[in-house]
């Protein structure tokens, strides 16, 4: 893996663990030489995100749209800033440039960002792993979903297909990095 893009809060939450988790995930992306793409904001989770992998000497890449340049506060001091102009445009760059996606802690965007992933990668769409960084029991509600979700036959395999779960950023990392599609899992050769 040498891209890894991360959805993630433009707010800190009420936990300061999912600040902590968010700089050791950049510290551990700096380390492993692994460029993360993320959604170029400067404040929040996102900006811990990517200070901490850029203080290690990490590449970043942030993606965001011109209407949320101001209100993200998009980050100036990246290795490379992308603007776009709209949310889909977003969506679109940031799985082209990566190898895989994980979610750190964060609101409907996150949200959003991650469950398109997770589509493109059930429908064949893309190969590249998706993951939660369950922090604090943060997405505990989400994985309950999703487990719903495979028992009732509304995912293709299991929810491990769909979305890699752990609580430590390493394992997750190496979970994403060693993913291979499930058997039968056809690839369409379409762009998101």
């Amino acid at each position: 893996m040498r891209r890894l893009c991360v959805f993630a809060g433009a707010r800190t939450g009420g936990d300061p663990a999912f600040q902590r988790a968010a700089a050791e995930l950049g510290r551990l992306l700096a380390r492993r030489r692994i460029c993360l793409v993320y959604g170029g904001g400067r404040v929040g989770l996102m900006g811990t995100l990517a200070d901490a992998a850029l203080e290690r000497g990490g590449e970043v890449i942030g993606v965001i749209p011109t209407a949320l340049v101001a209100r993200e506060v998009a980050h100036l001091g990246l290795s490379e800033l992308r603007t776009v102009e709209s949310m889909h445009e977003r969506k679109a760059e940031m799985a082209r440039l990566a190898d895989a996606f994980l979610a750190l802690p964060g609101g409907l965007g996150t949200l959003d960002e991650l469950m398109e992933a997770c589509t493109w990668t059930q429908l064949g769409i893309q190969a590249k792993p998706c993951g939660l960084l369950n922090v604090a029991g943060y997405w505990d509600g989400l994985i309950a979903q999703l487990d719903l979700a495979g028992r009732e036959s509304f995912l293709r395999g299991e929810r491990e297909d769909a979305v890699i779960v752990h609580t430590d950023p390493a394992r997750l990392i190496d979970l994403l990095d060693s993913w291979t599609a499930p058997p039968g899992a056809a690839h369409a050769a379409l762009e998101p």
